[in-house]
């Protein structure tokens, strides 16, 4: 069994980090009866024996035995120290190790700069120790996953410097980054220079990117909140309460842990970890079809710096929600290639596919997904090259809660969309240089940062540009080979 490690940066990945490990042990509570330390947990997780005074003594291997206690295989990262001591005197302070968090207490100053350049510099022997040695406890260490956000300066900068030491240190590692963009309306004005001073990084040293925005999080999370009729006033208003456990938006208490209050982002961050859960329930359970995190990128990515995913999930609510009918087998996969599922705010409908994974959870036969496919596939455009380019997986467990549930990732030139959006955010602000002096006076960052960034930037909305073109207009079909006799 292989391991991944999750690495939190900044005030947003460790949020996300926390409705991660959360939901992620409702879903090992609810299959693992037994209470042993299995395969499936040790995934995710370690055992950490009592019975031995130094953890690093503990024998790994595969894990057999009762669970003593469960420390996640999570790296914390933040410059403001606000977020990590939270989670740490909050109700899962037992899943996280002390000795597997670096914080400080004045922050980056929304400065990809001083993420990147001051603070990685700063922490870089820690940063590797830490890392190295969440790394030793695994038998065989197949990711990593960064969650961070692109529009503050440690989310952007520390989370980029530290996918650059991941590469340097691990490169037969794979390294995932799930990254939330923020919206256009984004109250921190220098969010476009740190997102594509970020996402320079992104392009050149990341196996697989999936984006977020926070705009298509906020329609999702609205959405829903009008699609349940309150309980208590009648009226189609969104209260969290009104969300059954096991729900991909619920934010309460789930019996496992208690939370005293809810927090603004909650629901937002409850799909993101929802994305994570579904992406890795193959690494997590068992299944008739279960997809391996290195099939992502091999089926996914066909060009090295084309491998930005766009996510969609289904149900995005579930049977268990107040006065809400269950949706139909068929209605998911319908709906998870509407616009109104996609994590980002695009339309992968009227653009080119360069391929598609469907990673499907629950009582779900090889045969309905096929039967799906066929259906769906004539109002979807794949490239000519690869017009079967379906990647399919089957996990037997679903999320807690639900009957089945579908997510997709595809690689898709609708994304070319959102770049050019950010793009033009970034080209408003660096035409008069404003707020340029507050990056540049940092040590080590030069103005050529910028532009190498922002070419870096146009370059890869040009090839999504290119590849959708061939949508119209295909080149003609190369000759066959004769083979004369």
């Amino acid at each position: 069994m292989t391991q991944s490690i999750v690495v939190q940066v900044g005030q947003c990945g460790n949020q996300i980090g926390c409705r991660f490990w959360d939901l992620a042990l409702r879903e090992h509570a609810a299959v693992n009866k037994s209470g042993n330390y299995d395969e499936s947990l040790s995934s995710f997780f370690r055992n950490v024996d009592s019975r031995y005074d130094d953890p690093a003594n503990i024998p790994m291997g595969s894990g057999k035995g009762k669970i003593k206690a469960l420390k996640a295989r999570a790296v914390l990262v933040d410059m403001e120290e606000g977020v990590v001591s939270e989670m740490m005197k909050g109700p899962l302070r037992e899943v996280f190790d002390f000795q597997q968090l670096i914080t400080d207490v004045s922050g980056c100053g929304n400065n990809w700069a001083v993420g990147h350049k001051m603070y990685g510099t700063q922490y870089r022997e820690q940063l590797s120790d830490v890392i190295r040695r969440a790394a030793e406890f695994c038998d065989c260490l197949q990711c990593f996953f960064i969650l961070h956000s692109m529009g503050g300066g440690t989310g952007s900068g520390v989370g980029t410097f530290i996918l650059n030491l991941l590469e340097e240190d691990y490169p037969d590692v794979y390294r995932f980054v799930t990254a939330v963009y923020p919206s256009a309306e984004d109250d921190v004005v220098t969010s476009p220079y740190n997102s594509v001073l970020a996402m320079h990084q992104l392009t050149e040293k990341a196996d697989c990117v999936l984006p977020v925005e926070n705009q298509a999080l906020m329609d999702i999370v609205n959405k829903i909140g009008q699609a349940i009729p309150s309980a208590r006033t009648g009226k189609k208003t969104f209260f969290p309460t009104d969300v059954k456990a096991g729900s991909a938006i619920h934010t309460g208490d789930g019996g496992l842990t208690k939370t005293s209050e809810e927090k603004p982002f909650d629901s937002m961050n409850n799909i993101v970890a929802n994305l994570l859960l579904n992406m890795t329930s193959s690494a997590r359970f068992e299944g008739s079809l279960n997809v391996d995190l290195n099939e992502i990128t091999m089926n996914l990515v066909p060009f090295p710096k084309l491998h930005y995913l766009v996510a969609s999930q289904s149900p995005l609510y579930t049977s268990a929600d107040v006065h809400l009918p269950p949706r139909k087998l068929d209605q998911m996969f319908s709906d998870a290639f509407s616009r109104d599922h996609q994590l980002l705010r695009a339309d992968p409908k009227h653009s080119l596919y360069l391929a598609c994974a469907l990673m499907v959870r629950g009582n779900v036969e090889i045969s309905d997904v096929r039967r799906n496919i066929e259906r769906l596939k004539p109002n979807l455009k794949f490239i000519h090259w690869n017009q079967e380019g379906w990647k399919t997986g089957l996990c037997a467990v679903p999320p807690v809660g639900q009957s089945y549930s579908l997510l997709t990732l595809a690689n898709n030139t609708c994304i070319q969309h959102s770049f050019t959006d950010l793009r033009d955010r970034f080209v408003k602000l660096y035409k008069r240089k404003a707020h340029v002096h507050h990056y540049t006076h940092i040590e080590g960052m030069e103005v050529s940062d910028f532009n190498q960034s922002y070419e870096s930037l146009n370059t890869l909305i040009d090839e999504y540009q290119a590849l959708e073109k061939q949508m119209h207009n295909p080149p003609p079909p190369e000759p066959r080979l004769q083979i004369l006799m």
